[in-house]
């Protein structure tokens, strides 16, 4: 049987999703300072930050539905235009609630594109591959999100305003080169949607490979996207006694552990199964976390982040594959995916909540053994889950007959959907 490929049109959302990821990025230091200009304090300046993120987590359901309405290229179009067109406007705000509206409106744009994204480029791989292009797709957005600051940093300094307009105008091209280079498979979509049954969050919590890739994704939000950038650079400065720059390069290990075995981790997942990469990870997640409790060197705390970062990698390609099993492609399964989408914003926004909480009434250390904790419980659930991958990439080379679209429900009580069955839905 001959090699599979990773489809062009995969590529063409990777490189899409690149060209976003340095727009967030690029984001990052400048909102907060941008905001600052309209004589609005710190608290007020940090609150535009979290709108975005908060309208994310508030417009996934919707997202969701329109998919199963819609199909995912529709979505991701709207999605990104509403994003550029937003995110352009706050580039020429004049007022603090302006650029607060505008901000909050470009979080909805944001959410479309992550959850209709995610959707369309695992429908577009065959099975064997799903790992390998989750790995591609969050590879393309943890590279955008690093290159992002720095140049936000350099455009802010010829302007303020300039990032938000570069951002959207980038944004704008992405939408143009998906709408150009994906009309055949977008129409293919919009034509077949509402022929195919719809796959319920209800039924795919029925599953313990989805309850246990919810846990999963909450535990990474909790740790890699809550704590990571709130709490460990207060730690490196309050216990450590280290400089800002410092926990800076902490952060920066992390990402270079989670760069390094994002592609591993998904090629791995392809072959082997689901279940051992994430489990793998869970461990190594936990341990990184548990190291940086008691880190106390500046040494130790590099080699916690190096440590946390490679779990991290290592769970988030094989858990988004393990739900693409478990929707499959002859169903509509957008609020399923939204539905996990979610899971991860909402780890992001309780953990740094909690653990800050329990640093300030106990210890920093007492607030990264809760956050390894987090991943113990994850990881007890995947223990106990079954893997969705059936037959890896070593399929028949003769093509099995098309599954009707009254197989590809889940079967209540069982606990493999029948998409995750379907190996020959590529």
């Amino acid at each position: 049987m001959s090699r599979e490929r990773v489809p062009g049109e995969v590529w063409v959302m990777v490189l899409a999703c690149f060209l976003v990821a340095i727009g967030f990025g690029m984001m990052a230091p400048v909102v907060p300072a941008f905001a600052t200009t309209f004589g609005v304090g710190v608290t007020a300046a940090s609150f535009v930050v979290s709108a975005f993120a908060i309208v994310r987590l508030a417009f996934a359901p919707a997202s969701g539905k329109l998919i199963s309405r819609l199909a995912e290229r529709p979505v991701l179009l709207w999605g990104l235009v509403i994003n550029a067109v937003a995110t352009g406007a706050c580039g020429w705000a004049q007022t603090y609630w302006q650029l607060l509206v505008f901000r909050s409106v470009a979080g909805i744009g944001s959410v479309m594109f992550t959850v209709a994204g995610v959707g369309l480029i695992l429908r577009l791989s065959p099975v064997g591959l799903r790992g390998r292009v989750s790995g591609l797709w969050s590879t393309s957005f943890l590279l955008g999100n690093m290159a992002g600051p720095l140049a936000g940093g350099v455009f802010a300094g010829e302007s303020i305003r300039l990032p938000f307009i570069i951002y959207g105008s980038g944004t704008m091209l992405a939408a143009v080169v998906i709408w150009l280079l994906l009309k055949q498979s977008g129409e293919k979509n919009a034509s077949d949607i509402r022929d195919q049954p719809e796959f319920k969050v209800r039924q795919a919590l029925r599953h313990k490979a989805y309850r246990s890739s919810l846990a999963s994704a909450f535990a990474v939000g909790w740790i890699s996207f809550g704590v990571r950038f709130s709490l460990i650079p207060l730690f490196v400065v309050a216990a450590l006694h280290e400089s800002s720059t410092a926990a800076g390069i902490g952060l920066s290990i992390y990402a270079v552990g989670t760069a390094s075995v994002l592609l591993i981790s998904g090629r791995i997942a392809d072959l082997r199964g689901r279940k051992p990469v994430v489990v793998t990870g869970l461990v190594i997640l936990t341990a990184g976390s548990l190291l940086l409790a008691f880190a106390a060197s500046l040494p130790m705390f590099y080699v916690a982040s190096l440590v946390a970062g490679v779990g991290s990698g290592l769970i988030s390609p094989a858990q988004t594959a393990t739900v693409a099993d478990l929707i499959g492609t002859n169903v509509r399964g957008g609020p399923v995916l939204a539905f996990y989408q979610m899971t991860t914003d909402l780890g992001a926004i309780i953990g740094p909540l909690l653990a800050g909480a329990v640093a300030d009434f106990w210890s920093y250390q007492a607030a990264f053994t809760m956050s390894a904790v987090i991943s113990v419980l994850a990881l007890g659930l995947w223990t106990l889950a079954p893997e969705t991958l059936v037959g890896g990439r070593k399929r028949p080379p003769t093509p099995t007959p098309p599954v009707t679209p009254a197989t590809t429900q889940a079967t209540p009580g069982s606990e493999v959907c029948g998409p995750a069955a379907d190996t020959s839905s590529s």
